[in-house]
C-alpha cells in the first residue's frame, strides 16, 4: 500500500480528482438500511459513550458515521482500501467493527486510521481496531508520544484526571496542512490544539455516485475543559496557539460539519432537521468555542 503525505494541497483540488468509490447498488442499499433520519431516533444528545447506534452515510456515497451514540467516528471508502477516523473507547471500538460490517465493508480493509485528540474516548479503541486490522496509524506527534507510552501527557489540560490508552504503533506523523492520501481521497490535516496539544482536524471530499462532492470537516472538540487546578490564562503561548486554531476552524470550508463529540455540533438537531449538511457550520461551532473560551479565561481572572 502506498501512502502520500504532501505538505500543501486545496480542497478545491482534491474536488477534482475524487470519483465516488462505493458502487451505486451498495449506496441504494446503504440508504434504505440505515436512513440518516435512523440515529436520532436511537440516540440522544449527549449519549453514553459506547451505546450503539446506526451507521449512517454522510451525505455522501464514500463517507459514514460509524461511531457510537455519544462518541464519533468516520469511515471513508478511498476505492483503495478504507480510512477510519477515530475508534471511541476500547469498549466502543467494537460498535465501530460492528458497524462498518454491516454497512456491508470488510473491517479488514480498513487501511488507514487517523485520529482527532488524544483522549481515551476517541482513541481508546485504536490498539484493538489496529490489530484487529492491521491499520497504520496515523497521527500527530503529541498524540504519538500517548500512543507509545499510553499514558496522558502532563502537559494535557486534564491530566490527573483522564485514563490512559492501550499503546498502538504509530506509522506516519503529521501536522498542520499535510495531506493524507490513499486511493482517490486526500484528507487534509488541521492542527487544532488547545482541548489537547496534538488535536487534529480532518477535511476531504465525500462524493455521491453521481460526482457531485462536498467538502465534510471533522472539526476536532476544542472545548476548553481541563482539571480544577489548570489554568489557560498561565499558559500564554499555549494559549495563542488554542486561539490560531479556533481562527484555523473558522476559516474552514465546509458543508457538512462533523465533530468527535455529536452533540458539540448539534448532529441529532440536525438529522432531525433533514440533513447533516444543515445547522451548524465550521465558523458558528468557532464562534461557540471561542465564546466559551472567552467565559473559561474570565472565570480564571476571577478574584
Amino acid at each position: 500500500m502506498l501512502v502520500g503525505i504532501a505538505s500543501t494541497l486545496s480542497l478545491s483540488a482534491c474536488a477534482a480528482a475524487s470519483e465516488p468509490a462505493t458502487d451505486p447498488a451498495q449506496t441504494s442499499r446503504i440508504d434504505a438500511a440505515f436512513p440518516p433520519s435512523a440515529w436520532p431516533q436511537a440516540c440522544e444528545d449527549w449519549d453514553e459513550w459506547d451505546k450503539p447506534g446506526p451507521p449512517f452515510a454522510l451525505a455522501s456515497s464514500d463517507s459514514f458515521y460509524v461511531g457510537t451514540c455519544g462518541i464519533a467516528a468516520i469511515l471513508i471508502d478511498s476505492g483503495e482500501g478504507l480510512i477510519l477516523i477515530d475508534s471511541g473507547t476500547d469498549a466502543g471500538a467494537d460498535v465501530v467493527l460492528a458497524n462498518i460490517a454491516a454497512l456491508g465493508f470488510d473491517p479488514a480493509d480498513v487501511k488507514l486510521i487517523l485520529t482527532s485528540h488524544e483522549h481515551f474516548d476517541h482513541i481508546g479503541g485504536v490498539a484493538k481496531i489496529q490489530q484487529a486490522t492491521g491499520a497504520e496509524l496515523v497521527t500527530s506527534q503529541a498524540a504519538a508520544e500517548v500512543f507509545t507510552s499510553g499514558e496522558v501527557s502532563p502537559e494535557d489540560p486534564q491530566f490527573g484526571t483522564i485514563d490512559g490508552v492501550k499503546p498502538a504503533r504509530v506509522d506516519r506523523i503529521v501536522g498542520n496542512g499535510d495531506v493524507v492520501e490513499l486511493g482517490n481521497k486526500r484528507l487534509v490535516a488541521t492542527a487544532t490544539p488547545g482541548h489537547t496539544h496534538g488535536a487534529l482536524s480532518w477535511s476531504w471530499q465525500g462524493c455521491d455516485e453521481d460526482g457531485k462532492c462536498r467538502t465534510i470537516v471533522y472539526a476536532d472538540s476544542l472545548s476548553p475543559v481541563s482539571s480544577d487546578s489548570y489554568r489557560f490564562s498561565d499558559h500564554p503561548d499555549y494559549l495563542a496557539a488554542y486561539r490560531e486554531a479556533i481562527a484555523r476552524e473558522a476559516a474552514l470550508d465546509c458543508d457538512v460539519l462533523v465533530t468527535p463529540h455529536p452533540s458539540a455540533s448539534e448532529m441529532r438537531d440536525k438529522l432531525l432537521a433533514g440533513g447533516i449538511a444543515s445547522g451548524m457550520n465550521c465558523a458558528q461551532y468557532a464562534a461557540s468555542i471561542t465564546e466559551r473560551l472567552d467565559a473559561r479565561l474570565a472565570e480564571e481572572h476571577r478574584p
